[in-house]
Order: structure tokens, then C-alpha cells, then sequence
């Protein structure tokens, strides 16, 4: 039975350096999108990603550490993502995020 605990911790370990590469490369790819993105919506998609990915890399970099000390972090990102999302996505629309009245 503890031979086959070994074997899970080692393909957990490799799965998830695995899944830290391909975040790592979708960063790249989507840091890319926001600098040469055809439209403002392109960017603002990529940026929201961003926060996914950040997120994920968070929940992975908990998982390979063995601690819950970063469901705090990736809520907190998840949080300050969307509010940027729905900043990014007003600024887009209306060309200002706060509204100012003329009087």
C-alpha cells in the first residue's frame, strides 16, 4: 500500500509542474493578445483570462506546497479580477469609469 502511495505522490508532483508549464505558456500567449490585439475587446478578454490563470497557478502552487494558506490569495484575485473586468468593460463602453455630473 505504500508503494502505491509513492506512485500517486510522484505523478501528482509531475501533473502538476505539468500544469505550471502550461500556465506559464498561455501567460506568454495571452500577454502577447493584450500587446498586439486587434480591438479593446480582445485585450479585455485576455486580461480576465489573465486573472483565471493567475488563480489556477495559486490553487496549483497550494496544491504542490501542501497548504490552504492560498484560498485567501486566489479569492482576493478572483475578486480585484472581476471588479477590473467590469472597470476595463464600462471604460470601453461609455469612454470614462466614473460619471461626473455637469453640475
Amino acid at each position: 500500500m505504500s508503494a502505491v502511495l509513492e506512485w500517486t505522490e510522484v505523478i501528482l508532483h509531475y501533473t502538476t509542474l505539468l500544469c505550471l508549464i502550461g500556465l506559464a505558456v498561455s501567460l506568454v500567449l495571452l500577454i502577447y493578445r493584450i500587446v498586439v490585439g486587434p480591438s479593446n475587446p480582445d485585450r479585455a478578454a485576455s486580461l480576465d483570462v489573465i486573472g483565471v490563470c493567475v488563480m489556477a497557478t495559486a490553487a496549483i502552487s497550494s496544491i504542490l506546497l501542501v497548504t490552504t494558506k492560498l484560498n485567501d490569495v486566489i479569492l482576493l484575485i478572483g475578486i480585484l479580477s472581476f471588479i477590473g473586468t467590469l472597470a476595463l468593460a464600462k471604460y470601453i463602453e461609455m469612454g470614462v469609469i466614473i460619471e461626473r455630473d455637469a453640475d
